[in-house]
């Protein structure tokens, strides 16, 4: 059962990415294409005006990483990423399934007119953004020693690229300035600059999660048949052993059967006995 069980959630699994359709024309990532902060940056989606939108839950966000190759960040990740110099204006999932806005300067249309990393404990329904975490591209970039504060030097050459090198290849993308998720003082929280082009990607993003689907399905395949094999076994033995309940139950009714004639002949034989003494002693 625990098998069937393993089989059943790998198959939903699979099924979540087969069905996770990214509409790769309206994906944006900031702080700049093919580039994080400590492994962290943020991905949001665009209407058909270009203009971000809040698109994504919980479940949906973290399933958006993964279709990218990488993690949803946790919250020491994106404070991480807040101290070396990465600064929205929007509200991204995190790890621990709440809201951030990573701030560096207080705004009064942003996070509150908070600094820090301005929390919101939304409901896992509520549609935000998403910060993803791409551990090779930290990894690399803590080995830099030369990038301090990335967002306010405009110089990216320091960082690696994002997502891993398998999902590397399959974008195509244009870069975003440092300021494009910063609202001028007449804008609003959930607008962006205009000029931002989004992040296109072509189909090796699907064709990463078809793989996985594949092999997931492949696994699942396998589970089933060993069940299959396992169920097809104990049916033999029970049935071997049904087969020698049955041949003993027969034995013990002949052997019944044969006491009883036994019985029978041994009575009948007195009784003839029993009566010829008698005919005897009336002679």
């Amino acid at each position: 059962m625990n098998m069937i069980w393993l089989c059943i959630t790998l198959v939903s699994i699979t099924q979540i990415i087969c069905d996770q359709n990214i509409d790769t024309s309206h994906i944006r990532v900031f702080p700049a294409v093919h580039k994080s902060i400590a492994g962290v940056f943020q991905v949001t989606y665009t209407d058909d005006f270009n203009q971000p939108q809040y698109a994504f839950n919980a479940s949906e966000a973290r399933t958006l990483c993964w279709s990218l190759g990488v993690n949803i960040a946790s919250k020491a990740q994106v404070k991480d990423a807040l101290s070396r110099g990465l600064e929205t204006c929007r509200f991204g999932w995190i790890d621990e399934h709440f809201g951030v806005i990573p701030r560096r300067k207080a705004l009064s249309n942003c996070g509150q007119n908070q600094t820090g990393l301005v929390t919101w404990r939304a409901p896992v329904t509520q549609k935000f953004d998403v910060f993803c975490f791409n551990e090779s591209d930290a990894a690399t970039q803590l080995k830099d020693t030369t990038t301090d504060s990335p967002l306010h030097s405009g110089d990216y050459s320091g960082q690696t690229q994002f997502p891993p090198k398998e999902v590397n290849s399959t974008l195509k993308m244009h870069s975003t300035s440092s300021s494009s998720l910063l609202p001028s003082s007449s804008s609003t929280p959930n607008t962006l600059d205009n000029e931002v082009e989004p992040a296109r990607f072509v189909g090796g993003v699907q064709g990463s999660a078809g793989a996985t689907a594949i092999l997931i399905t492949s696994i699942c395949a396998l589970l089933l048949i060993a069940v299959i094999a396992l169920v097809y076994i104990k049916m033999r033995r029970n049935r071997s052993l049904s087969t020698d309940i049955k041949q003993q139950e027969e034995y013990i009714q002949t052997e019944e059967w044969t006491c009883v004639k036994i019985i029978k002949e041994t009575k009948i034989a007195a009784d003839e006995d029993e009566r010829i003494d008698v005919d005897d002693n009336a002679t």
